[in-house]
Protein backbone atom coordinates (compact mmCIF):
# COMPACT_ATOMS: atom_id res chain seq x y z
CA UNK A 1 0.00 0.00 0.00
CA UNK A 2 1.12 3.77 -0.49
CA UNK A 3 1.28 5.82 2.29
CA UNK A 4 -2.21 7.71 1.27
CA UNK A 5 -3.73 4.41 0.58
CA UNK A 6 -2.57 3.46 4.66
CA UNK A 7 -4.21 6.43 5.72
CA UNK A 8 -7.25 6.07 4.38
CA UNK A 9 -7.47 2.23 5.22
CA UNK A 10 -6.51 3.30 9.08
CA UNK A 11 -9.50 6.06 9.14
CA UNK A 12 -11.66 3.78 7.58
CA UNK A 13 -11.11 1.16 10.74
CA UNK A 14 -11.26 4.16 13.11
CA UNK A 15 -14.44 5.53 11.55
CA UNK A 16 -16.16 1.75 12.15
CA UNK A 17 -15.27 1.71 15.61
CA UNK A 18 -16.99 4.77 16.22
CA UNK A 19 -19.64 3.95 14.50
CA UNK A 20 -20.41 0.80 16.06
CA UNK A 21 -19.20 2.34 19.36
CA UNK A 22 -16.85 0.07 20.10
CA UNK A 23 -13.32 1.03 21.99
CA UNK A 24 -10.84 0.09 21.11
CA UNK A 25 -9.01 -1.20 17.16
CA UNK A 26 -5.78 -3.39 16.97
CA UNK A 27 -3.29 -3.74 14.07
CA UNK A 28 -0.91 -6.72 14.09
CA UNK A 29 1.14 -8.33 11.57
CA UNK A 30 -0.66 -11.59 9.83
CA UNK A 31 -4.11 -10.68 11.27
CA UNK A 32 -7.09 -9.00 10.04
CA UNK A 33 -7.87 -5.59 11.92
CA UNK A 34 -9.57 -6.03 15.67
CA UNK A 35 -12.01 -3.99 17.19
CA UNK A 36 -13.23 -4.36 20.96
CA UNK A 37 -17.12 -3.69 21.51
CA UNK A 38 -18.53 -4.23 24.70
CA UNK A 39 -15.50 -5.69 26.15
CA UNK A 40 -15.11 -8.19 23.10
CA UNK A 41 -12.68 -8.70 20.23
CA UNK A 42 -14.25 -9.06 16.95
CA UNK A 43 -12.03 -9.58 13.65
CA UNK A 44 -12.85 -7.50 10.69
CA UNK A 45 -12.29 -10.70 8.77
CA UNK A 46 -13.39 -8.70 5.40
CA UNK A 47 -10.70 -6.48 5.22
CA UNK A 48 -7.29 -7.64 3.77
CA UNK A 49 -4.62 -8.91 6.64
CA UNK A 50 -2.17 -6.26 8.27
CA UNK A 51 1.29 -6.70 6.52
CA UNK A 52 4.68 -6.09 7.78
CA UNK A 53 5.27 -3.48 5.24
CA UNK A 54 1.86 -2.37 6.24
CA UNK A 55 3.11 -1.67 10.01
CA UNK A 56 6.67 -0.49 9.28
CA UNK A 57 5.00 2.57 6.89
CA UNK A 58 2.00 3.35 9.72
CA UNK A 59 5.19 4.41 12.13
CA UNK A 60 6.35 6.87 9.94
CA UNK A 61 3.37 8.20 8.82
CA UNK A 62 1.56 8.21 12.39
CA UNK A 63 4.96 9.17 14.55
CA UNK A 64 6.81 12.74 14.51
CA UNK A 65 11.05 12.90 14.80
CA UNK A 66 10.53 12.07 18.29
CA UNK A 67 8.37 10.02 18.84
CA UNK A 68 9.28 7.77 15.80
CA UNK A 69 12.72 8.08 18.16
CA UNK A 70 11.45 7.10 21.57
CA UNK A 71 9.85 4.42 19.41
CA UNK A 72 13.01 2.97 18.23
CA UNK A 73 14.71 3.60 21.40
CA UNK A 74 12.11 2.12 23.74
CA UNK A 75 10.35 -0.12 21.68
CA UNK A 76 6.75 1.28 22.53
CA UNK A 77 5.37 4.84 22.35
CA UNK A 78 2.63 6.42 23.40
CA UNK A 79 0.43 9.36 21.54
CA UNK A 80 -2.50 10.45 20.08
CA UNK A 81 -3.98 10.79 17.03
CA UNK A 82 -6.92 12.86 15.64
CA UNK A 83 -8.64 11.60 12.07
CA UNK A 84 -10.83 13.39 9.25
CA UNK A 85 -13.67 13.63 11.78
CA UNK A 86 -12.09 15.18 14.11
CA UNK A 87 -12.29 12.11 16.86
CA UNK A 88 -9.28 11.67 18.89
CA UNK A 89 -7.32 8.04 19.38
CA UNK A 90 -5.13 7.48 22.37
CA UNK A 91 -2.76 4.91 20.81
CA UNK A 92 0.15 2.80 21.73
CA UNK A 93 2.50 1.51 19.16
CA UNK A 94 4.88 -1.51 20.31
CA UNK A 95 6.77 -4.39 19.32
CA UNK A 96 5.94 -7.97 19.15
CA UNK A 97 7.90 -10.76 18.00
CA UNK A 98 9.82 -8.52 16.45
CA UNK A 99 7.07 -6.93 14.74
CA UNK A 100 5.07 -3.86 15.04
CA UNK A 101 1.80 -3.42 16.53
CA UNK A 102 -0.98 -0.92 17.07
CA UNK A 103 -3.33 -0.54 19.68
CA UNK A 104 -6.04 2.78 19.62
CA UNK A 105 -8.15 3.83 22.21
CA UNK A 106 -11.27 5.88 21.24
CA UNK A 107 -11.70 9.30 23.07
CA UNK A 108 -15.04 10.56 22.39
CA UNK A 109 -15.41 14.35 21.97
CA UNK A 110 -18.29 15.20 24.19
CA UNK A 111 -17.24 14.52 27.86
CA UNK A 112 -20.37 13.24 29.54
CA UNK A 113 -21.17 13.84 33.31
CA UNK A 114 -21.14 11.22 36.22
CA UNK A 115 -24.82 10.36 36.09
CA UNK A 116 -24.68 9.62 32.59
CA UNK A 117 -21.67 7.44 32.88
CA UNK A 118 -23.90 5.60 35.26
CA UNK A 119 -21.41 7.01 38.36
CA UNK A 120 -22.54 8.30 41.40
CA UNK A 121 -23.31 11.48 41.63
CA UNK A 122 -21.76 11.72 45.04
CA UNK A 123 -18.02 11.68 43.49
CA UNK A 124 -18.76 15.62 42.63
CA UNK A 125 -18.68 15.95 46.60
CA UNK A 126 -14.80 15.89 46.37
CA UNK A 127 -14.69 18.61 43.85
CA UNK A 128 -16.06 20.81 46.50
CA UNK A 129 -12.60 20.59 48.78
CA UNK A 130 -10.30 22.90 47.71
CA UNK A 131 -7.03 21.06 48.75
CA UNK A 132 -6.40 17.26 49.03
CA UNK A 133 -5.76 13.95 46.90
CA UNK A 134 -8.42 11.96 44.87
CA UNK A 135 -7.17 8.88 43.29
CA UNK A 136 -9.43 7.02 40.72
CA UNK A 137 -8.47 3.36 40.16
CA UNK A 138 -8.96 0.46 38.62
CA UNK A 139 -7.22 -1.85 35.77
CA UNK A 140 -6.91 -0.59 32.29
CA UNK A 141 -9.58 0.28 30.22
CA UNK A 142 -11.88 0.43 33.07
CA UNK A 143 -12.76 4.19 32.66
CA UNK A 144 -10.76 6.04 34.68
CA UNK A 145 -9.97 8.85 32.18
CA UNK A 146 -13.61 9.19 31.74
CA UNK A 147 -14.51 9.69 35.24
CA UNK A 148 -11.46 12.13 35.50
CA UNK A 149 -12.62 13.98 32.44
CA UNK A 150 -16.59 14.35 34.26
CA UNK A 151 -14.56 15.95 37.10
CA UNK A 152 -12.41 18.66 35.37
CA UNK A 153 -15.24 19.02 33.33
CA UNK A 154 -17.39 19.75 36.41
CA UNK A 155 -14.45 21.95 38.18
CA UNK A 156 -14.43 24.05 34.86
CA UNK A 157 -18.45 24.42 34.43
CA UNK A 158 -18.31 25.59 37.67
CA UNK A 159 -15.23 26.97 39.79
CA UNK A 160 -12.88 29.65 38.78
CA UNK A 161 -9.89 27.56 39.16
CA UNK A 162 -6.37 26.91 37.47
CA UNK A 163 -6.43 23.48 36.26
CA UNK A 164 -3.62 21.94 35.02
CA UNK A 165 -3.46 18.52 33.37
CA UNK A 166 -0.60 16.20 32.91
CA UNK A 167 -0.87 13.60 30.72
CA UNK A 168 1.01 10.84 28.72
CA UNK A 169 -1.17 11.41 26.12
CA UNK A 170 -3.54 14.25 26.27
CA UNK A 171 -6.67 12.38 26.22
CA UNK A 172 -10.17 14.25 26.20
CA UNK A 173 -9.93 18.29 25.37
CA UNK A 174 -10.86 20.95 27.66
CA UNK A 175 -11.77 24.07 27.02
CA UNK A 176 -12.02 27.11 29.42
CA UNK A 177 -15.20 28.18 30.98
CA UNK A 178 -15.25 29.06 34.27
CA UNK A 179 -11.66 28.13 34.73
CA UNK A 180 -8.93 28.51 33.00
CA UNK A 181 -7.58 24.92 31.94
CA UNK A 182 -3.93 24.57 30.63
CA UNK A 183 -3.02 20.57 29.30
CA UNK A 184 0.36 19.16 29.08
CA UNK A 185 1.44 16.45 27.36
CA UNK A 186 4.60 14.59 28.62
CA UNK A 187 7.27 13.98 26.45
CA UNK A 188 5.93 16.98 24.60
CA UNK A 189 5.38 19.73 27.19
CA UNK A 190 7.32 18.66 29.70
CA UNK A 191 10.05 16.13 30.15
CA UNK A 192 8.27 14.06 32.64
CA UNK A 193 5.53 13.40 35.44
CA UNK A 194 7.40 14.63 38.33
CA UNK A 195 9.00 17.42 36.86
CA UNK A 196 6.11 18.71 35.49
CA UNK A 197 4.14 18.27 38.63
CA UNK A 198 6.98 20.70 40.13
CA UNK A 199 6.92 23.14 37.71
CA UNK A 200 2.86 23.33 38.14
CA UNK A 201 3.95 25.04 41.91
CA UNK A 202 5.02 28.02 39.80
CA UNK A 203 2.11 28.40 37.50
CA UNK A 204 -0.70 30.04 40.19
CA UNK A 205 -2.59 26.61 39.96
CA UNK A 206 -5.29 25.29 41.64
CA UNK A 207 -6.02 21.98 40.57
CA UNK A 208 -4.17 19.18 39.03
CA UNK A 209 -4.97 16.04 37.00
CA UNK A 210 -2.00 14.26 37.12
CA UNK A 211 -2.38 10.93 34.91
CA UNK A 212 -0.42 8.54 35.96
CA UNK A 213 1.09 8.59 39.72
CA UNK A 214 4.35 6.17 38.01
CA UNK A 215 6.93 6.70 40.83
CA UNK A 216 8.16 7.67 44.00
CA UNK A 217 9.25 11.07 43.31
CA UNK A 218 6.18 12.01 41.63
CA UNK A 219 4.01 10.11 44.16
CA UNK A 220 6.37 11.72 46.67
CA UNK A 221 5.44 15.30 45.06
CA UNK A 222 1.53 14.85 44.72
CA UNK A 223 1.27 14.61 48.82
CA UNK A 224 3.38 17.14 48.90
CA UNK A 225 1.40 19.46 46.39
CA UNK A 226 -1.92 18.33 48.30
CA UNK A 227 -0.30 19.46 51.89
CA UNK A 228 0.46 22.69 50.06
CA UNK A 229 -3.10 23.87 49.42
CA UNK A 230 -4.15 22.24 45.97
CA UNK A 231 -6.43 19.75 44.69
CA UNK A 232 -4.82 16.59 43.05
CA UNK A 233 -6.62 14.39 41.02
CA UNK A 234 -4.79 11.36 40.15
CA UNK A 235 -4.52 7.77 38.98
CA UNK A 236 -2.92 4.15 39.74
CA UNK A 237 -3.47 0.97 38.38
CA UNK A 238 -4.91 -0.78 41.66
CA UNK A 239 -7.89 -3.57 42.54
CA UNK A 240 -9.41 -2.01 45.36
CA UNK A 241 -8.34 1.67 48.53
CA UNK A 242 -6.62 -0.90 50.62
CA UNK A 243 -4.25 -2.12 47.79
CA UNK A 244 -3.91 1.64 46.67
CA UNK A 245 -3.05 2.48 49.67
CA UNK A 246 -0.52 -0.54 50.59
CA UNK A 247 1.05 0.47 46.75
CA UNK A 248 1.91 3.85 47.82
CA UNK A 249 3.26 3.31 51.05
CA UNK A 250 5.00 -0.09 49.98
CA UNK A 251 6.66 2.59 47.29
CA UNK A 252 8.68 4.19 49.74
CA UNK A 253 11.69 3.34 51.60
CA UNK A 254 11.13 1.26 54.96
CA UNK A 255 12.07 4.20 56.92
CA UNK A 256 9.85 6.63 55.06
CA UNK A 257 6.86 4.74 55.35
CA UNK A 258 5.56 5.88 58.73
CA UNK A 259 5.92 9.36 57.62
CA UNK A 260 3.90 8.61 54.29
CA UNK A 261 1.61 7.06 56.15
CA UNK A 262 0.93 9.86 58.33
CA UNK A 263 1.19 12.36 55.21
CA UNK A 264 -1.74 10.27 53.38
CA UNK A 265 -3.89 10.48 56.27
CA UNK A 266 -3.51 13.84 56.45
CA UNK A 267 -4.27 14.38 52.28
CA UNK A 268 -6.43 12.05 51.26
CA UNK A 269 -10.32 12.68 50.44
CA UNK A 270 -10.83 9.57 49.05
CA UNK A 271 -10.55 6.41 46.33
CA UNK A 272 -13.06 5.81 43.44
CA UNK A 273 -12.19 2.91 42.28
CA UNK A 274 -14.22 0.98 39.20
CA UNK A 275 -14.64 -1.70 36.84
CA UNK A 276 -16.60 -2.04 33.42
CA UNK A 277 -18.98 -4.79 33.40
CA UNK A 278 -20.89 -6.48 30.42
CA UNK A 279 -24.42 -5.70 31.02
CA UNK A 280 -27.39 -8.30 30.23
CA UNK A 281 -28.65 -7.27 26.70
CA UNK A 282 -25.63 -5.73 25.86
CA UNK A 283 -23.60 -2.29 26.65
CA UNK A 284 -21.40 -1.72 29.76
CA UNK A 285 -22.11 -0.70 33.08
CA UNK A 286 -19.68 0.33 35.96
CA UNK A 287 -19.08 -1.17 39.20
CA UNK A 288 -17.82 1.33 41.66
CA UNK A 289 -16.08 1.41 45.30
CA UNK A 290 -15.81 4.53 46.66
CA UNK A 291 -14.00 5.26 50.10
CA UNK A 292 -14.24 8.30 52.29
CA UNK A 293 -11.72 9.74 54.07
CA UNK A 294 -13.22 10.07 57.93
CA UNK A 295 -11.86 9.92 60.88
CA UNK A 296 -12.10 5.91 61.14
CA UNK A 297 -10.19 5.42 57.95
CA UNK A 298 -7.60 7.90 58.85
CA UNK A 299 -6.59 6.72 62.08
CA UNK A 300 -6.27 2.97 60.10
CA UNK A 301 -3.88 4.16 57.63
CA UNK A 302 -1.83 5.79 60.38
CA UNK A 303 -1.68 2.82 62.37
CA UNK A 304 -0.48 0.86 59.35
CA UNK A 305 -4.04 -1.33 59.49
CA UNK A 306 -5.04 -0.69 55.84
CA UNK A 307 -6.99 -4.15 56.01
CA UNK A 308 -9.65 -2.97 58.23
CA UNK A 309 -10.87 0.11 56.05
CA UNK A 310 -13.04 -2.65 54.54
CA UNK A 311 -15.00 -2.77 58.26
CA UNK A 312 -15.29 1.14 58.28
CA UNK A 313 -16.76 0.88 54.44
CA UNK A 314 -19.79 -1.94 55.26
CA UNK A 315 -20.76 0.38 58.52
CA UNK A 316 -20.32 4.02 56.65
CA UNK A 317 -22.84 3.13 53.72
CA UNK A 318 -25.16 5.57 55.23
CA UNK A 319 -22.03 8.23 54.51
CA UNK A 320 -21.43 7.41 51.10
CA UNK A 321 -19.02 4.51 51.06
CA UNK A 322 -19.16 1.52 49.29
CA UNK A 323 -17.53 -1.57 48.40
CA UNK A 324 -16.51 -2.95 45.03
CA UNK A 325 -18.02 -6.39 46.19
CA UNK A 326 -20.95 -4.79 47.37
CA UNK A 327 -21.75 -2.48 44.34
CA UNK A 328 -21.21 -5.62 42.22
CA UNK A 329 -23.97 -7.29 44.16
CA UNK A 330 -26.20 -4.78 43.57
CA UNK A 331 -25.73 -4.97 39.83
CA UNK A 332 -26.73 -8.24 40.07
CA UNK A 333 -29.79 -7.95 42.40
CA UNK A 334 -31.11 -5.67 39.73
CA UNK A 335 -30.60 -8.23 36.84
CA UNK A 336 -28.31 -5.35 35.12
CA UNK A 337 -24.94 -8.39 35.14
CA UNK A 338 -24.85 -11.55 35.38
CA UNK A 339 -23.35 -13.53 38.77
CA UNK A 340 -20.45 -15.34 36.75
CA UNK A 341 -19.89 -11.74 35.60
CA UNK A 342 -19.74 -10.07 38.82
CA UNK A 343 -17.60 -12.64 40.43
CA UNK A 344 -15.04 -12.10 38.03
CA UNK A 345 -14.23 -8.91 39.11
CA UNK A 346 -15.22 -9.22 42.70
CA UNK A 347 -12.20 -8.64 45.01
CA UNK A 348 -13.35 -11.38 47.21
CA UNK A 349 -15.48 -13.73 46.01
CA UNK A 350 -17.10 -14.61 49.42
CA UNK A 351 -17.53 -11.00 50.53
CA UNK A 352 -19.61 -10.82 47.39
CA UNK A 353 -21.63 -13.52 48.20
CA UNK A 354 -22.34 -12.42 51.37
CA UNK A 355 -23.10 -8.59 50.32
CA UNK A 356 -25.54 -10.30 47.93
CA UNK A 357 -27.12 -12.27 50.34
CA UNK A 358 -27.60 -9.31 52.75
CA UNK A 359 -28.92 -7.13 49.76
CA UNK A 360 -33.39 -7.26 50.21
CA UNK A 361 -34.81 -7.93 46.21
Amino acid sequence: MRESQLGQKLNKYLTYVIQQSASDLHLAVGDYPVIRLDGELYRLDKELIISKSDMEELSKILLNEMKLKQFIKDRSVDFSLTIDSGDRFRANMYYQKEDISLALRYIPKEIRPLQSLGMPDYIYNFMEKSQGLLLVTGPTGHGKSTTLAALVDYLNSNKRYHIVTIEDPIEYLHKSKQSLVDQREVYEDAVDFSSALKSAFRQDVDVILLGEMRDLDTISTAITAAETGHLILATLHTNDSIQTIDRIVDIFPAHQQNQIRAQLANVLLGIVSQRLLKKQGGGRVPAVEILIKNTAVENLIRQNQAHQISTVMETSLNEGMISINRSLARLVKQNVVDIKEAEAYATDVNAFRMALDAIEG
